[in-house]
C-alpha cells in the first residue's frame, strides 16, 4: 500500500509563512508528477503548484511568486513553501502523487491539512 502524508499546516497571521510537506511511504517503483491542491469550504479543489520528477514547476496564477514547490527525491518528499500569505488562501492543502507501481501509474492523494490565514 501507498501512503501520502501530510504536515506543517496551521494558523497564521496575513503576510506570514508556512511550509507544508508531504512524504509517501509504501511499496512503488517511482513518483512522477507531485502537487499541491487546495479546497476552500463550497468551492471545488483547485491546483495551487505542480512539480516534475525532473524539477519543472507550474503554479497558480493566483500564488505565482508567493509560493514554491519543491521536491526531495531522495526522501519521497515534496514541500510548499508559502508566503506573503493572504487569508484567501484559507483553505484545506491536499498533496497528490502520481506514483508508479507494478507497471502501471496510480494517482494517490493525501488527507489533507488545514491552512487558516487570519486577516
Amino acid at each position: 500500500q501507498v501512503q501520502l502524508v501530510e504536515s506543517g499546516g496551521g494558523l497564521v497571521q496575513a503576510g506570514g509563512s508556512l511550509r507544508v510537506s508531504c512524504a509517501a511511504s509504501g511499496t512503488f517503483f517511482s513518483i512522477d508528477t507531485m502537487g499541491w491542491y487546495r479546497q476552500a469550504p463550497g468551492k471545488q479543489r483547485d491546483l495551487v503548484a505542480g512539480i516534475t520528477s525532473d524539477g519543472n514547476t507550474n503554479y497558480a496564477d493566483s500564488v505565482k511568486g508567493r509560493f514554491t514547490i519543491s521536491r526531495d527525491n531522495t526522501k519521497n518528499t515534496v514541500y510548499l513553501q508559502m508566503n506573503s500569505l493572504k487569508p484567501e488562501d484559507t483553505a484545506v492543502y491536499y498533496c497528490n502523487a502520481d506514483i508508479r507501481r507494478f507497471g502501471r501509474i496510480y494517482d494517490f492523494w493525501g488527507q489533507g491539512t488545514q491552512v487558516t490565514v487570519s486577516s
